[in-house]
């Protein structure tokens, strides 16, 4: 390239820079505070912005395209009109970059954090989380957690091994997401670096129930964001497949929520606005909350707890356990011709082989899967049966 092109590329570069120092809010992170834990291997001259390329390289992942088919809330249905975790996390992106907007955030750190929020998810949605974590505790390799994946899989699995050196801020929004806590006000936990993100997910490993805050408003937004685009849509999905009807809503939170995804997600965002706005956190006002945190216990007994999305759950931890056991016999006994071999550890650099236990192996295997070829993988005998509705 030209020096004098190299140049203006620099110059755009600077331009962009100084226009987020301009229009961004004081508290919103700015591309220039950007860190990455291997800078040195980073092309100089780039004239794109940090947070904008771990867009980039987190929509050019892998295991971005196998969102496409794993579970959201209902798996084994076969509906073209239910969502799955593709469509989930460009809700949770779009509805973030909208709060983000309006408070004067990085919209490119917000991205890259909602996009990449569940690259970790088993098949078969919370339910897979929770037959893998029982298997990988049994082989002494730490509890299962979908976001310790997301971090695992974009730092250390992707590229064959070599992962995407994204930014220490997007890895900890990512990190930092759990969409399950009912947050009334989010702070950030400023003060991280990359030995701190590394000890957070070792304590997280060992402690699942330990609390965690992003450090940076952006990860804050993107927190509230998960549960603002899952809420509704789940008791629209709901609603479509006749697990629930609109009358049964809680009255308390329809008073004020609204009784349709479109004004329980219009709700949400309008009050997320008006109480974080020019605050260093990320706030619902009381009763906001409160209805939000009554819709979150209807949702759990009503839609993620209703027997009839769990008739095959039985059936499927069975699958997890056998594949998790035949592919480990497959490291152990060094099968070249096993699917582990050929579809997963060929081409795999050898320092991820090195570093990583036969059973951790197996787990990022079997994390990986989408529904289908998970399903793919177990005798045709004891498949279940997808139901069409």
């Amino acid at each position: 390239m030209e020096r004098f092109e190299i140049d203006s590329l620099h110059m755009l570069h600077t331009a962009l820079n100084r226009r987020e120092q301009e229009m961004l809010s004081p508290v919103a992170t700015t591309s220039q505070s950007a860190v990455r834990r291997h800078s040195e291997n980073e092309r100089q001259g780039a004239y794109r912005q940090d947070f904008s390329l771990d867009v980039d390289r987190i929509l050019h992942s892998l295991a971005y395209t196998r969102y496409i088919d794993k579970t959201q809330v209902f798996y084994l249905i076969k509906n073209d009109h239910i969502t799955h975790r593709v469509l989930h996390v460009q809700l949770v992106s779009k509805i973030a970059r909208t709060i983000g907007r309006f408070l004067g955030l990085n919209e490119d750190l917000i991205e890259g954090i909602a996009l990449g929020h569940d690259i970790g998810h088993t098949p078969f949605g919370h339910d897979g989380e929770r037959f893998l974590s029982r298997i990988c505790e049994a082989h002494g390799i730490g509890s299962f957690q979908h976001n310790l994946q997301s971090v695992h899989f974009l730092e250390r699995v992707e590229r064959k091994g070599r992962g995407w050196n994204l930014c220490l801020q997007t890895l900890d929004g990512i990190l930092s997401h759990d969409g399950e806590v009912h947050d009334e006000r989010l702070r950030p936990d400023r003060n991280k670096d990359f030995d701190k993100l590394d000890r957070e997910m070792l304590a997280k490993r060992n402690n699942p129930g330990l609390a965690l805050r992003p450090m940076s408003l952006e990860g804050c937004v993107v927190r509230m964001a998960d549960t603002i685009s899952y809420i509704g849509r789940d008791i629209e999905d709901a609603i479509r497949l006749g697990l629930i009807s609109r009358s049964e809503l809680p009255d308390d939170a329809v008073a004020v929520l609204g009784s349709t995804n479109g004004t329980i997600v219009y709700n949400l965002v309008t009050d997320v606005i008006r109480n974080s706005y020019r605050q260093p956190y990320l706030a619902f006002s009381r009763e906001v909350s409160q209805a939000l945190k009554t819709l979150k216990a209807f949702n759990l007994e009503r839609i993620y707890m209703n027997p009839s999305i769990k008739q095959h759950t039985l059936k499927i931890e069975q699958l997890f356990v056998l594949l998790f056991n035949r592919y480990l016999k497959d490291l152990q006994t060094v099968n070249k011709t096993s699917v582990i071999f050929e579809g997963y550890l060929s081409d795999m650099d050898q320092r991820y082989v090195d570093e990583h236990q036969p059973a951790e192996i197996v787990r990022d295997f079997i994390a990986g899967m989408t529904d289908h070829y998970f399903l793919q993988q177990c005798p045709p005998a004891l498949r279940p049966e997808v139901e069409i509705r």
